[in-house]
Order: C-alpha cells, then structure tokens, then sequence
C-alpha cells in the first residue's frame, strides 16, 4: 500500500492580518506612550499596511519598513541580528555587502504561520526595546 504525501497549503498573510498586526503594534505604543511607524509586509516584501502616526519621527516610517525587510528576509527578529553584525561579529560586512534596505536595530519581527513565513512586521520611533516589544505584541495578537 502506497502513501501519497499532500501538502497543505498555508494561507499567506491576508490585509485582514495586517490591520490586526498594524493595529496591535499601535495599540502596544500608545498604551507605553510612544509614537510609532508601523510597517506589515507580506511573504515577498510587498506593503500591506503602513501607518505613521502624527507626531512620529519621520524617519520612523524608513526604520519601520527597514526593520520589516530585514526580519523577512533573514527570518529573524531584527533584535537577534545586532550582534551579528557588529565590527566583530561574523556577519559585520552585511550591513554594506548588498544593495538591499537592510536594518539591524530591534523592532522587526517574522510573522509565520503554522511554522511558515508568511511576512513581516516592523515598528519605528521608539527605542529599540520599545520598538522590538511593539512587534512582539502584533505578532501575539496575530494568534
């Protein structure tokens, strides 16, 4: 008897997932009384949802998509890249090596779902901590 293995397809990230993600991230640096950028990418780097509020840097709205690119596309929590690419770290010339909007500062954070990436989130214009607890918490309402 045979066994025919079938993948399950793995629905990608729905604007619908992106309010929740944008909306969650928002809502975590109001609470703390920060304001913020909020950047949501699909799997292949697309904007989805982005928001920037009033009174927020307006760099915050470069550094959130920044931090969003660089979580996807290394598939990793920005927070978890600094060192890595500090003077001594084993990945210091990646910073310069590609012609690509890379960010290390904490504040992106990989969206999977059932164990699949499926995007991104990244917010800008609090401190890096600040930024990095704001994604984790649109993440976590993301279920």
């Amino acid at each position: 008897m045979s066994t025919t293995a079938t993948a399950t397809a793995v629905t990608p990230l729905t604007a619908q997932d992106a309010e929740v993600l944008l909306t969650a991230a928002r809502r975590a640096a109001e609470e703390a009384g920060v304001t913020v950028s909020v950047t949501v990418l699909d799997a292949g780097g697309h904007p989805l949802a982005f928001r920037r509020d009033d009174r927020a840097v307006l760099i915050s709205g470069e550094t959130s998509t920044r931090k969003a690119y660089t979580a996807l596309q290394l598939n990793a929590p920005t927070a978890d890249l600094v060192d890595l690419v500090k003077p001594d770290g084993p990945f210091h010339s990646l910073t310069t090596a590609l012609d690509r909007p890379l960010l290390f500062i904490a504040g992106g954070i990989p969206v999977h779902r059932d164990g699949t990436l499926i995007g991104a989130v990244g917010v800008g214009g609090g401190a890096p901590a600040q930024d990095h607890a704001f994604a984790t918490a649109a993440v976590a309402a993301l279920g």
